[in-house]
């Protein structure tokens, strides 16, 4: 599947990776990520809107979709740094030296980590419906942390978990595209389908992402923390309504790092936009003109 109206392109953003990537529009960047366990697809109605007035970017992250999938030979080769520094690398390669960057879920830290890494390269940056690494494993406490079974399962070490995964791929990627979507029409059959089939060809890959941010990504974002480093760009994060729920305050965790933030919260399930594409989109807009 492809998004209407864009061109697709392969390119080569570090030794032996190369990411697929949707380009589509005119006007000033817009970098667009994808979470789990989705591919680019995920931003179909938002690039498309958002096209009318930029330069739209949706690749695949590495080791998702039609990108490469480089073996885990080490803990950096899905850090959150990593992949970020392959997405200034696609952005160079299609001629943006600047660009904004809004990520969903696990292309949400990707942008995290982009933002704080490279400053002067990111001009504005959103984060829907995610925490920081270090805010995440923190609020994640008791029988509330449950819900996240899925981070715990792949944080453990290679072996076990691609095992698991891999013997009921479908059911175990379908579980979350299932559990996370309050209106299933926003994820249509056919839609469903490339992503399980995406996540399918790539459990070893998706694990190890996963895994990064259980080790790897935490000690980034510790040195960062005790160094005082902040998002320096105007950022826009945007969560589900989750109300008393959450039991923690996830727009001054987020304001710990970006002190030029602006919070919202939409009613929608997790995957904000295929569910709430106008929301976003509008968002994503305002976002732009600050």
């Amino acid at each position: 599947m492809v998004i209407t109206g864009f061109d697709y392109h392969r390119v080569q953003v570090a030794d032996g990776v190369s990411l697929n990537a949707a380009v589509g529009g005119s006007g000033s960047p817009i970098v667009l990520l994808h979470g789990f366990p989705q591919t680019h697809l995920m931003w179909r109605h938002v690039a498309a809107d958002l096209a009318a007035d930029h330069t739209v970017i949706c690749p695949d992250l590495r080791g998702y979709g039609a990108s490469d999938k480089p073996a885990e030979t080490g803990p950096d080769v899905y850090s959150k740094r990593t992949m970020a520094a392959d997405i200034v690398a696609l952005a160079r390669a299609l001629g943006h030296d600047r660009f904004a960057l809004a990520g969903h879920d696990r292309g949400a830290l990707v942008a995290f980590r982009a933002g704080l890494d490279h400053p002067d390269t990111i001009t504005h940056l959103a984060c829907l419906d995610v925490l920081p690494t270090l805010d995440m494993w923190d609020a994640m406490r008791g029988a509330s942390a449950a819900v996240g079974f899925h981070l715990y399962l792949m944080a453990q070490p290679p072996g076990l978990p691609e095992t698991m995964i891999g013997a009921t791929p479908d059911a175990f990627f379908g579980y979350f595209l299932d559990l996370w979507t309050n209106d299933p029409s926003a994820i249509p059959p056919d839609v469903r389908r490339a992503y399980l089939d995406a996540s399918r060809a790539a459990v070893p890959s998706i694990v190890a992402d996963y895994r990064a941010s259980a080790g790897i990504d935490i000690a980034h974002d510790q040195t960062d923390l005790a160094a005082g480093t902040k998002l320096r760009m105007p950022v826009t994060v945007v969560q589900q309504d989750w109300g008393a729920a959450l039991g923690f305050d996830a727009a001054a965790l987020w304001r710990a790092w970006a002190p030029d933030l602006h919070h919202q919260t939409v009613t929608c399930g997790h995957y904000m936009p295929e569910e709430a594409p106008t929301e976003i989109t509008k968002t994503l807009q305002s976002l732009l003109t600050r």
